[in-house]
């Protein structure tokens, strides 16, 4: 059993993990990823994902935004090649939400 200190238990959440959920891939390769991990994961349609084999497991994980540099005076400022979508105030709120129930990880606490 985890930790009790570091879980979140209305979300079911330790360190970040969600616990393990099974799914099934069908006849044509595909994955369902269950609605609270999708949700968790703020997995939408239509996301592109990267997926992995990485020491005998399957990673998913959203594609990183293509950019590309500009030269802004001294500086290199990287711009999405795309426009992405705009953070809502909910994904900030979940973001801020979230870092503040992690551990902290300064030296000496």
């Amino acid at each position: 059993m985890p930790d009790e200190r570091f879980l979140i238990p209305e979300r079911g959440i330790y360190y970040g993990m969600i616990f393990a959920m099974k799914t099934t891939i069908d006849f044509a390769g595909r994955l369902v990823i269950p609605k609270k991990i999708r949700q968790e994961a703020n997995l939408k349609a239509g996301l592109p994902l990267e997926i992995a084999w990485k020491e005998g497991r399957i990673e998913i994980e959203p594609a990183p935004l293509a950019v590309r540099l500009v030269r802004k005076g001294p500086l290199l400022i990287a711009v999405p090649a795309e426009n992405p979508e705009p953070l809502t105030s909910g994904t900030v709120e979940f973001t801020r939400q979230s870092l503040r129930a992690e551990p902290s990880k300064k030296p000496g606490k």
